[in-house]
């Protein structure tokens, strides 16, 4: 989407009352007016901060002018109005639609939950589960060289797993193999 066009989806989002005080609207012309390339011109910025109009239509004029200068003018709109009201930029309607879509069309915070909501414990418990069946499958093989390697395999364990149950582990295989 254009800038203009966005400006347009959000116009009466930021005209309806209270989303916009005076001193915000004055801020957002000033920084229109002094930033290089100057977006409003002198005139034009006296014009929009006239007291004596309501704040909904200089507000309103403000938005439609910016819409015929082009794309350039309403960007830096937008970034005026981030720079001075960040809550308010943040809850425009069009950037709610810009967070929300995307190409792949995954919903990418829904997602980043989905991946997260298992936590360590749950990983823990998995790799445990793995490691332990991977360990039983070794050491239940019919091969008598099989003990030994798991022997050597148990050796390095205390980098792994604690020296105890290491040390359980070896008694539980001299066990094993005196049968």
């Amino acid at each position: 989407q254009s800038y203009c066009q966005r400006l347009q989806h959000d116009m009466y989002f930021l005209t309806s009352t209270s989303r916009l005080n005076e001193q915000v609207v004055d801020k957002i012309i000033l920084q229109l007016n002094r930033v290089y390339p100057q977006i409003l011109t002198n005139e034009e910025a006296e014009k929009f901060r006239n007291p004596k109009a309501s704040l909904h239509t200089r507000l309103s004029d403000l938005l439609k002018h910016l819409q015929k200068k082009g794309d350039r003018h309403c960007q830096e709109f937008y970034r005026a109005l981030q720079i001075n009201a960040e809550q308010l930029f943040n809850d425009l309607p069009s950037r709610k639609i810009l967070k929300t879509s995307d190409p792949t069309g995954i919903d990418t915070g829904k997602e980043q939950y989905m991946l997260n909501d298992r936590g360590p414990v749950f990983f823990l418990a998995c790799f445990s589960l793995a490691a332990g069946l991977a360990l039983v499958w070794y050491c239940s093989n019919s091969d008598t060289k099989v003990i030994g390697r798991a022997r050597r395999i148990l050796g390095f364990s205390p980098i792994i797993i604690g020296r105890h149950v290491r040390n359980i582990c070896m008694l539980y295989l001299e066990d094993i193999s005196r049968d």
